[in-house]
């Protein structure tokens, strides 16, 4: 698989995680009544997991996508 299709299902995997314990987190606060339906702290909950999800995404996107770098140069060699 080259770099530019594992770099966009690696962030659009990122999306679908981020979304989805997002709002099974805002389900449950909703749920419990910690707050009502479209107030900041629905705001809060859906930004804080996104912020969250930037930056595990980050820190782990060597194991996933490797040295794109080193894949790109041994690419452009062997096609000399």
């Amino acid at each position: 698989m080259n770099s530019t299709v594992r770099g966009i299902v690696y962030v659009s995997v990122c999306v679908v995680v981020w979304g989805t314990v997002a709002s099974l987190m805002d389900w449950m606060l909703l749920t419990e009544e910690v707050y009502t339906e479209g107030t900041s702290g629905q705001l809060f909950t859906f930004i804080a997991y996104g912020a969250a999800t930037v930056v595990l995404a980050t820190r782990f996107s060597s194991r996933f996508l490797g040295d794109i770098n080193a894949d790109s140069g041994q690419n452009s060699s062997t096609e000399e």
